[in-house]
């Protein structure tokens, strides 16, 4: 790799990472608007409140018409920070600007996330009340999710996150209310319940539907496969009938079926095995992997030839015309090719690189699909400031000023003026 080259990618992630002075919306641009969100429906299914949070893109703009992805997370507020971590450090090359929201499960956890009625488990009587995930579906379904569509810039392409027995919630929808989410992550799935009973379902469901445009993502925690016995592995698993090891073979068993039969579904399956993680640590690794899994499609083609100075204007039209096709394939509405943060942190760089030519560019396509961004304006801004064009740099300032009405902008214009 060139000197030259090397010193664009570091610019490139400075900044993107930093959120660079030259691209930064200002706070009294936004009016601080509130981006993280504490809140409670009351469900008549449910006969009861129920909390969830919400927590909009960083890049969240009320003025703008931008739609966005979703992220459903059950027990949301035992695995907030999790969820929170992955999509920080994730968001722009691998995984879209979305909408988070996690739902409580810290009342009535058993009964709403388990798929069938049981009054004994393991060999003991069971003391809780059991089987209402028909119930919180209905709930998710018909008065939770029309509430976050109606309040925030939603679309239809959601992803449901589960571990333990929301990780059999979230399998149990995929196979009997598959309509609601377009990605599924089950993390340690308690698919032992009820003498794997929703298992046995899976058999036949995954055989003969359709899963077409559905994705799955499955992790198992290996560190104890069995609690009392540490020659149980892996590799070795099937052929252990212990009940000790009935969570974890009801698992690979499914993940088994899920493979073999994932051709004739249609089912984009995949699954992971952590041999390091143990049931509670194991969120947060298979969230990441799950989430960069689902929207694999998503990343870059060709990444490097975004940061080779030797890639031509009309080389880097063509790559980002392809990813507009293939964003606007999978989301199944017209998506920009890049998240606004990259438009302006290519154009910096090029600027930073000498090639004008591709600065402008970057530009100009930020413009095209983040029409009503300050930022956008402002950085076309600085790219005229860079070729001492102050008349075009000064209406392109007005611009980011009167849609945001910033003291920075005001403060620009007074300078280009002078």
């Amino acid at each position: 790799m060139t000197k030259k080259i090397t010193q664009s990618i570091i610019i490139i992630l400075l900044i993107i990472s930093s959120s660079s002075i030259d691209a930064q919306v200002n706070q009294d641009e936004l009016q601080q608007v509130e981006t993280e969100i504490r809140d409670s429906i009351y469900s008549k299914i449910l006969d009861s409140y129920r909390h969830f949070w919400v927590k909009l893109p960083e890049n969240y703009n009320p003025k703008s018409d931008a739609k966005y992805p979703v992220v459903y997370l059950l027990d949301g507020f035992s695995l907030e920070q999790n969820l929170e971590v992955v999509y920080n450090n994730y968001w722009g090359h691998y995984l879209p600007h979305m909408i988070l929201v996690g739902i409580s499960n810290r009342t009535n956890r058993t009964r709403d996330l388990t798929t069938s009625k049981v009054e004994s488990r393991r060999g003991s009587s069971f003391n809780y009340e059991t089987g209402g995930a028909d119930l919180f579906t209905s709930f998710i379904e018909n008065e939770l999710i029309p509430d976050i569509d109606k309040n925030y810039p939603t679309t239809k392409y959601r992803t449901l996150i589960g571990h333990s027995y929301a990780g059999l919630f979230t399998i149990n929808v995929l196979l009997n209310h598959s309509h609601l989410f377009k990605n599924y992550i089950a993390i340690d799935p308690s698919l032992d319940w009820d003498g794997q009973k929703l298992l046995k379902q899976a058999k036949t469901e995954l055989k003969n539907r359709s899963y077409i445009g559905k994705s799955l993502f499955v992790a198992l925690a290996a560190e104890q496969l069995h609690m009392s016995d540490e020659s149980v592995t892996i590799d070795n698993l099937r052929q252990n009938d212990s009940e000790f090891t009935l969570f974890s073979r009801s698992i690979l068993e499914f993940c088994d079926l899920a493979s073999s039969t994932r051709v004739q579904n249609g089912l984009r399956f995949n699954w992971e095995v952590y041999p390091e993680d143990l049931h509670g640590t194991v969120p947060l690794p298979a969230i990441r992997d799950g989430l960069v899994s689902l929207f694999k499609w998503y990343q870059f083609k060709s990444p490097q030839k975004y940061n080779n100075p030797e890639t031509s204007v009309d080389e880097i039209r063509v790559l980002l015309n392809n990813q507009e096709a293939i964003y606007t394939k999978h989301f199944g509405y017209r998506t920009p090719p890049m998240v606004e943060e990259l438009f302006n942190g290519y154009g910096y760089m090029n600027l930073q690189m000498e090639q004008p030519e591709k600065a402008y560019l970057f530009f100009e396509m930020a413009i095209k699909h983040y029409p009503k961004s300050a930022n956008v304006y402002d950085a076309m801004a600085d790219y005229y400031i860079s070729k001492k064009n102050i008349k075009k740099a000064v209406e392109y300032v007005e611009k980011a000023y009167q849609i945001s009405n910033s003291k920075f902008y005001k403060e620009k214009l007074d300078t280009l003026k002078d």
